[in-house]
């Protein structure tokens, strides 16, 4: 396979794993497995929530494409599955170091899109059921966030 036949097919899965989260997120995690996400809208002091299982749910179909599509050389199996290891790295950094910060190492960032994702993620859990919510995407937020956070900036700016 061309390696840029390849890179394409990483790059696609990625930018589609973000609609596959959002429907996940918003079917089946605030659905039927709303018993496994509950602890993460309800925290419990734990290190760990039920909601960390979402990540092995999630690499379980990674592993198998690249694994399966080495070993019998379907490479752009392989690559898909590469494309959700990125996507899945991407999540990680995203919602456990910077929104919620397990890891403090953007803490104190000003960059708008870190405080945009921070604030519709933040509107995301202000509903405590599986019932309601909004914002249920990761890396593209609504553009009534954005909108929101460059307002808060700009009046920060304006009083000082």
């Amino acid at each position: 396979m061309n390696w840029f036949i390849f890179v394409i097919i990483i790059l696609g899965t990625f930018f589609i794993m973000e609609g596959i989260t959002w429907l996940t997120h918003r079917f089946v995690m605030h659905g039927f497995l709303w018993y496994l996400h509950e602890d993460h809208h309800k925290p419990t002091g734990h290190a760990f929530e039920k909601n960390d299982a979402f990540f092995l749910i999630f690499a379980i179909p990674s592993w198998l494409c690249i694994m399966l599509g080495l070993q019998n050389e379907v490479y752009w199996a392989a690559a898909i599955g590469f494309g959700i290891a990125l996507y899945g790295l991407a999540y990680f950094i995203v919602h456990e170091v910077i929104i919620h910060q397990r890891f403090k190492w953007f803490a104190r960032s000003n960059n708008t899109y870190i405080r945009t994702i921070r604030w519709a993620h933040k509107m995301h859990h202000k509903h405590l059921d599986k019932h309601e919510g909004e914002s249920f995407g990761m890396l593209f937020v609504a553009k009534k966030y954005w909108d929101k956070v460059k307002k808060d900036k700009l009046s920060i700016n304006i009083k000082s």
